[in-house]
């Protein structure tokens, strides 16, 4: 049976939602336009408090079909992106080594229309190498890194606990994890046992679920957070419009065996 991920449904959707274009994408002049571009906003949203430089060694995990990690590649001098998808690591490859890839996207019913998802040619990609893991069993040889994106991948993993305790070893000292995510549960992809979940604030806050903090706080400070909606077409008049909450973590340089108070700023 072909998983979701793996079908050419989903690897057409989401060359589309990475590389389409305006007019592909969204030909209605009403639509929600600020949504377009969700992997390049995830990686620039907190990109002035980050402070990226040709220094910095970028994760990408759960890169899908990799626009993130081309775009961490504008300033971080290497970027590894991770994916469970062998179809999604294979077509980010082919992005990595040709710079553009042919595809076919839905348009009404049978009929697809025919585009070109290309990386963006200011983009040395060169600097950039994609690999097929699971975010849950990464290998130990992957070495450290300065800043990593979890770009929606929590909410699609069977135990993101286990991920997410990964990532003090991958961190280094005063590096920094974006998470982002619209906390859509579904059993589907994680029992609903593994679920970081909560009731929603309705006070206003902006903090995130207890459960992931009270798994990043003890190795990381939560710095800031803030709202980024994004846009899959999946036909010519069918759309997925999400909000992600977006957070910024940032690796302590002492680990704390005590829970802190964490507000964004």
């Amino acid at each position: 049976m072909i998983t979701f991920y793996e079908s050419d449904h989903a690897l057409s959707e989401y060359l589309l939602f990475h590389y389409g274009q305006r007019k592909e994408v969204l030909p209605f002049k009403d639509g929600p336009a600020t949504a377009l571009d969700y992997p390049a906003r995830c990686v620039r949203c907190f990109a002035e408090r980050i402070g990226y430089r040709e220094g910095f060694r970028a994760l990408d995990l759960g890169c899908s079909v990799g626009r993130a990690s081309f775009e961490l590649a504008r300033q971080c001098g290497e970027v590894l992106g991770v994916d469970n998808s062998e179809r999604f690591i294979e077509c980010a490859q082919r992005l990595q080594s040709e710079g553009a890839v042919a595809y076919r996207y839905a348009e009404q019913g049978s009929y697809t229309r025919e585009a070109v998802a290309e990386v963006p040619p200011d983009i040395d990609r060169g600097r950039v190498r994609f690999e097929l893991g699971d975010a849950m069993f990464l290998r130990p040889e992957l070495g450290t890194f300065d800043v990593a994106l979890l770009a929606n991948l929590i909410d699609r993993l069977p135990e993101p606990s286990r991920c997410l305790s990964r990532l003090p070893n991958l961190i280094k000292p005063e590096g920094y994890v974006v998470i982002t995510s619209p906390y859509t549960w579904l059993e589907t992809y994680t029992p609903r046992e593994n679920w970081l979940d909560e009731a929603p604030p309705t006070d206003g806050s902006f903090l995130p679920p207890a459960p992931l903090c009270r798994l990043m706080e003890p190795h990381f400070g939560l710095q800031q957070v803030t709202d980024l909606p994004f846009l899959i077409r999946e036909h010519a008049r069918k759309y997925q419009w999400s909000v992600a909450q977006v957070t910024l973590w940032k690796r302590r340089s002492d680990p704390i065996n005590t829970t802190e108070s964490m507000a964004a700023d």
